[in-house]
């Protein structure tokens, strides 16, 4: 096991380089000016063309992407245009919301998710299962920040149950805490919901069909054992990888949700940084958000592992 970790770790270094090309590249060449943004619509030919040369704007594209590279293997991810603060403690101050608000989803996420996909496929063609199938339509259908208005719209200000926007640190009070992001994981977890409640009732529903079922079944294993135990274990593989997968769309959705919520964390950094033409913050957040993504995978891949021992070969 310790070899395929280093072998995994190994092949994810090309593709974080891949990655901080490519968010070089489109921050450079995307429309926008930061200089013009930090001068004003007032200013001179000449002011904007200093505020472009202090940025080093003016500098060719392979001669900014060596320098950035080489600030960056330093860990330096470099100085806010706007701030003039490093990119470092930027991240550092917003990450706790956005990391407490992915990880309360994804916990809320599996524990639903998963057994309820699960008996979906136990019942196939019965009410449970048409009712996933179009909760899971209707989940993808609608964006993220149409349900985020509507549950506060119901439960903020209709019912009054929870506070309409905001975050509390754990540190002050676990039910302040949760109270907090109710609202905001229980929009992130509906999308979230549909795709691995589905993937789980396709992938148990097939399992259900195999031989060493109607073996167990033959030998009088009850029909919870046989869901649990064999079905579900046997269908673990797709259930994992469509977890880590849907990391991703967890991401993407952080950065929306957040905004509906007024959640300080990265999702609303990373918004205010994209409308300022932020080049070093964009660039580093979005390496960051790669980076965990990344890891998911690796972790996902360890996962595989207690699943299944035969990939261990």
């Amino acid at each position: 096991m310790v070899a395929f970790l280093l072998r995994r770790l190994a092949a994810t270094l090309p593709v974080l380089c891949v990655v901080a090309l490519i968010v070089f590249l489109m921050t450079r060449l995307s429309p926008g000016d930061p200089a013009a943004a930090i001068v004003g619509d007032n200013a001179t030919t000449e002011n904007l063309q200093r505020v472009r040369s202090n940025l080093g704007l003016t500098q060719s594209l392979p001669v900014q992407f060596v320098k950035w590279s080489w600030k960056l293997l330093h860990g330096d991810l470099g100085e806010s245009f706007f701030t003039k603060r490093p990119v470092t403690e930027l991240i550092g101050q917003r990450v706790e919301p956005t990391l407490a608000l992915a990880g309360l989803t994804l916990v809320l996420t599996v524990l639903i998710a998963v057994p309820l996909g699960a008996l979906a496929a136990w019942r196939h063609g019965g009410v449970l299962d048409r009712t996933l199938m179009s909760f899971s339509a209707l989940g993808f259908s609608i964006p993220a920040f149409v349900t985020g208005y509507c549950l506060i719209w119901l439960f903020a200000m209709k019912l009054q149950w929870l506070p309409v926007q905001g975050y509390v640190r754990i540190g002050e009070g676990l039910l302040p805490w949760l109270r907090n992001l109710a609202l905001p994981a229980t929009t992130l977890s509906i999308v979230y919901t549909a795709l691995i409640a589905r993937v789980t009732r396709a992938a148990v529903a097939e399992a259900l069909t195999e031989d060493f079922i109607r073996t167990a079944r033959a030998k009088g294993v009850g029909e919870w054992r046989v869901l649990m135990r064999h079905a579900l274990a046997s269908a673990a593989v797709p259930i994992i990888t469509v977890i880590g997968i849907g990391v991703a769309l967890l991401i993407g959705g952080v950065v929306v949700t957040e905004s509906v919520f007024a959640i300080p964390g990265l999702g609303s950094l990373t918004v205010d940084a994209v409308l300022s033409r932020d080049f070093p913050l964009i660039q580093g957040i979005t390496l960051f958000f790669s980076v965990i993504y990344v890891l998911v995978n690796l972790v996902v891949d360890l996962c595989y592992l207690v699943a299944d021992p035969r990939i261990r070969y």
